[in-house]
């Protein structure tokens, strides 16, 4: 009798359980805001891309945009094979040929760059101002580049990641493991008193991996990031530089038509690239 009562329970809670958790699933599909998607089309073909909704400020002014017919016969200006193609400025829309374009009035605005968002090959980013008079890496909504990147080695990666790495951890553990506390440790050592050796010893470990896992200047290649870069292509040292706002879903071959093309010596290609912008679902 006690066995027959706790499977009944047992099925009961089964039940139960399978009830709350279609419940979030059907919650979680009501709240969570769908990706707008949008096409850019050329004479070479057309792309779509997807918005990211954690980039809202560049997502929503490239909607608003792209409805007011900005991008609209405009260029994609500046083409640069194995690295972007970059258009959107309004000044190219009547461009002669020669012309240097670029030069539009920028709409700027505040960057919003996530380390979940890189330069992999697809990637629909913000162009901006350099450094030294673009402290804060505020975006020019006005235009956008798209990336072909190039594709790297493995072994490339790891080197790159040394390169970058390797003088930071150096830096940290130069700050807290300084020649004052060495000689500290090292007498605690000849005297064997390992209880005080072992709290200083174990605080600047903690301190080292504190600034370390804080630091955002390293650079971290998770598995996906690392995957993208070696089978599909990027540009790895974009990455924390600009705000990427989206990326190409179909349409990748156009990319590579249009990167293909012969170009001036202002990047500009030879063949005029024009653009039409249409959002999907919004």
């Amino acid at each position: 009798m006690r066995i027959w009562i706790l499977s009944i329970k047992d099925k009961y809670m089964k039940k139960l359980i399978i009830f709350i958790c279609s419940c979030c699933w059907i919650l979680n599909g009501f709240t969570q805001e769908k990706e707008v998607k949008a096409v850019i089309e050329t004479n070479l073909g057309n792309m779509t891309v997807k918005l990211y909704n954690d980039t809202p400020t560049h997502r929503d002014n490239f909607i608003r945009l792209a409805k007011a017919g900005h991008y609209d016969g405009t260029l994609f200006y500046r083409v640069i094979k194995n690295f972007v193609i970059q258009g959107g400025s309004s000044d190219s829309r009547k461009a002669i040929k020669g012309q240097a374009i670029g030069y539009g009035k920028p709409l700027v605005i505040d960057a919003e760059i996530k380390p979940e968002h890189f330069h992999k090959k697809g990637a629909l980013a913000a162009p901006r101002q350099p450094d030294r008079v673009n402290f804060f890496k505020e975006s020019d909504i006005s235009q956008f580049y798209i990336v072909q990147g190039r594709k790297y080695d493995p072994k490339e990666l790891d080197i790159l990641e040394k390169q970058i790495n390797v003088p930071i951890r150096k830096a940290i553990q130069r700050k807290y493991y300084t020649p004052e506390k060495k000689a500290i440790l090292d007498t605690l050592r000849k005297q064997k008193k390992v209880k005080e050796f072992r709290e200083i010893a174990n605080k600047i470990k903690q301190d080292i991996a504190f600034e370390w896992n804080a630091n955002t200047d390293k650079l971290y290649l998770p598995d996906e990031k690392r995957e993208a870069y070696i089978n599909n292509g990027g540009i790895h040292h974009l990455d924390k530089e600009y705000t990427v706002f989206g990326e190409v879903i179909e349409g990748f071959d156009v990319i590579d038509k249009i990167a293909a093309l012969p170009t001036d010596k202002n990047d500009r290609p030879l063949t005029d690239v024009r653009i039409k912008v249409r959002i999907l679902n919004n």
